[in-house]
């Protein structure tokens, strides 16, 4: 039986051909989203007709489906972006009410295509010089509050998707208490940060090796809270896990460049480093919630590969405070593991 003919592409191309006046151009996938968007890239006969692509012979065109994604807060947030000195792509031409865009290429070759022992000391601070351009950006009341309404709803991603649909369990009142109180820890500790711009997914699959380096994408959900979220993010990454010793020495690299930019990171690394940790806790719960939700509500099986190093970040933070150690022995039980807690702190 044939595929059902896609109506939204062929929309959107037709939109496209518009946009191009006519120029002759091939439509293909670009990449893979965990949300409903879909992303193409066009590849065309002659330049595109836009001075903020000039000579490209390539662009990217941006399928985000009404009422289930809203292009609009990536079109406002890429000119923040822009603003800010960092690169992220350029909005050509947008339908904001079908969902269509049209951006600059940022390139194929993300960072986890290149990520390795020789490359990742440079790219990753590279990395770290654009998101302190973003941060030193920061204004209050310009993007919504990463506030304790939007941390919890995230935390009980991890309950509800990981525990009650990806592991089958219904918890008891002793693991719902134990869930609650280091909820509320972790948010205390998260929201006594510093706040900043805060990308939410500044990690090696969003960030592109391009000229100037790096090139951002999926940015469209940032907000404005914890000071370390997004170097959670990029050194605790879903995807590429490096030794403790590398991300301290490569949090350093960042810490130092925060403070000479005068973002408002502790001026004791210890002190930022635990910070670190706690965000790292709230985010890896977040993760696997999200993980277990597209495996098992929207058929994306692949994310279930990342779960372990999610976990593995999880359970070496919990192992390390003690404030932690319920949530690591909960964890273990459920699991059904033997506890190794190294408290630290």
């Amino acid at each position: 039986m044939s595929a059902p003919p896609d109506l939204r592409l062929a929309a959107l191309d037709a939109w496209i051909a518009g946009e191009l006046r006519g120029l002759e151009r091939a439509i293909a996938p670009a990449s893979a989203d965990a949300s409903f968007r879909r992303y193409f890239r066009i590849t065309l006969d002659a330049p595109a007709p836009y001075a903020a692509a000039a000579g490209a012979r390539t662009l990217i065109a941006m399928d985000a489906p009404p009422p289930m994604e809203d292009c609009r807060p990536f079109v406002r947030i890429a000119a923040m972006l822009h603003d800010a000195g960092v690169h992220a792509p350029r909005v050509l031409a947008q339908d904001t009410d079908r969902g269509f865009l049209l951006l600059t290429d940022l390139g194929s070759t993300s960072y986890l295509d290149a990520l390795d022992a020789r490359s990742a000391r440079n790219l990753y601070v590279e990395a770290f010089d654009a998101l302190v351009l973003w941060q030193r950006a920061s204004r209050e009341g310009e993007l919504p509050p990463y506030d304790a309404e939007v941390l919890r709803r995230e935390l009980d991603l991890f309950p509800e998707w990981y525990l009650g649909r990806h592991l089958g369990l219904e918890l008891d009142a002793a693991a719902r208490e134990t869930l609650e109180r280091t909820f509320a820890l972790v948010i205390a500790n998260n929201l006594a940060q510093p706040r900043v711009y805060v990308h939410r997914d500044y990690h090696s699959r969003n960030l592109m090796v391009s000229a100037p380096n790096p090139g951002v994408l999926d940015f469209q959900d940032a907000l404005h809270g914890p000071v370390t979220y997004d170097l959670v993010s990029l050194l605790r990454d879903a995807y590429i896990a490096w030794d403790e010793e590398t991300q301290i020495d490569l949090a350093v690299r960042y810490w130092e460049r925060a403070r000479k930019a005068a973002l408002p990171v502790d001026a004791d690394f210890g002190a930022f480093w635990r910070d670190f940790e706690w965000m790292g806790v709230q985010r890896q719960l977040k993760v696997l919630g999200i993980f277990a939700r597209l495996a098992h509500r929207d058929g994306k099986h692949g994310y279930l590969a990342d779960m372990p190093r999610v976990m593995g970040y999880l359970r070496g933070a919990c192992a390390r405070y003690a404030a932690l150690e319920p949530l690591l022995r909960l964890i273990d039980r459920l699991e059904g593991r033997e506890s190794r807690v190294v408290t630290t702190f």
